[in-house]
């Protein structure tokens, strides 16, 4: 495996009065394509930025493979970084911004040709080796900044929200590519975002962070299904969210419990699974993903199970190709919001439309406890 681990200890930076990181500590393995997601503002470019060494920490350690980077001047870390405005020459070919790197570094004539070559096969522009800047698309632009900044061969790069200026069907295209060369070429990968849907496609972690925290981190699996707090439950995805009170906490099975909670909002009380033991009285957050909740115009049949069933009517549907989204307002007013995936239209069943009076459910396997508010 190429690149290298990079270990973030303790780092914390101010602005003025502003606090733009507090106590952030991450670990990235060698090789990772690892993702540090957040809303505007959150502290994510801060720490990227630190990482490259284009800014200093107040506090903290960064350190590749164990040796503590902070002091050393960007040019002569192991990494390299891509801007989310390409920062590329305009008066410069594609082929001799890529070069320009080894130029630099006064590589042999020989040399430079066959690794500009590589670099521009790596990024599927063989073909405009000969256009400047103004001559490319946007995702043409960012590919040949990529490859400028891979041909030193960096155990790290660093990737700067690069695809936010492109339009969403190309960002999608080149953020696939962006994930095939990660699988090329191995080396450590540190990619910022705040599009959870571009760090759930291509990370192997992910760093949330709110307000120069960082709340969880995790697969993209264990920060969809299992969100340490509530931000992270709205961030990632669509979800519906109560603040609800303990009840009964009994052992289900070896290692989960089945827990009963009172929700205020849904003016009744519901089965949840947990792997941690609450107590009664707890007040904590919990939530149900919309996909997760089954809308049905005639009334399931528990036999027993743990199914939460509401009934209620469809306020509003929307259609989306590939889903519909309702939202439905139960019996006490409360709407919840509920994801009917499109299969095969003949096996689909009855359709559903606006005013319908339905059922939505869901199994206790398929609700999450996110976090306990009050001991």
């Amino acid at each position: 495996m190429k690149g290298c681990d990079v270990s973030i200890e303790h780092v914390s930076k101010s602005f003025g009065t502003f606090r733009a990181l507090e106590d952030a500590n991450i670990r990235i393995q060698k090789g990772e394509f690892f993702s540090l997601l957040g809303p505007s503002g959150c502290g994510k470019t801060t720490l990227l930025r630190i990482i490259a060494g284009f800014e200093s920490p107040d506090s903290g350690v960064v350190s590749f493979d164990g040796k503590n980077i902070i002091g050393i001047d960007p040019n002569m870390r192991q990494s390299n970084t891509v801007f989310q405005n390409y920062a590329l020459f305009p008066h410069l070919s594609v082929y001799e911004n890529i070069a320009f790197p080894l130029r630099i570094r006064k590589v042999p004539s020989r040399e430079i040709d066959s690794k500009v070559m590589e670099y521009l096969h790596l990024v599927q522009l063989d073909a405009h080796l000969q256009k400047k800047p103004n001559q490319l698309s946007g995702g043409q632009k960012q590919r040949v900044a990529i490859a400028r900044a891979l041909i030193n061969e960096p155990s790290v790069l660093l990737l700067d929200e690069p695809l936010s200026a492109l339009d969403a069907k190309l960002r999608s295209n080149l953020l696939v590519e962006l994930d095939t060369i990660h699988d090329k070429i191995g080396i450590t990968f540190i990619y910022v975002t705040h599009d959870q849907s571009e760090a759930l496609s291509v990370s192997d972690r992910i760093a949330v962070m709110n307000q120069g925290k960082v709340l969880q981190i995790g697969t993209p699996f264990e920060i969809y299904e299992s969100p340490a707090t509530e931000f992270v439950a709205k961030f990632i995805g669509e979800t519906n969210l109560f603040d609800s009170r303990v009840v009964e906490c009994v052992q289900h099975k070896s290692d989960e419990h089945m827990v009963t909670l009172d929700v205020p909002e849904l003016g009744t009380q519901i089965k949840v699974t947990d792997y941690d033991e609450t107590k009664p009285g707890q007040q904590v957050s919990f939530t149900v993903r919309p996909e997760k909740i089954r809308i049905t115009l005639e009334e399931p049949q528990v036999n027993g199970k743990a199914i939460n069933v509401f009934k209620g009517y469809v306020e509003e549907p929307v259609y989306s190709g590939f889903q519909s989204k309702f939202y439905v307002k139960l019996e006490n007013g409360t709407v919840l919001k509920v994801f009917k995936q499109h299969q095969n239209y003949l096996e689909d069943g009855p359709e559903i439309t606006w005013k319908d009076t339905v059922y939505v459910s869901w199994s206790a396997n398929d609700g999450y406890i996110v976090e306990v508010i009050n001991q």
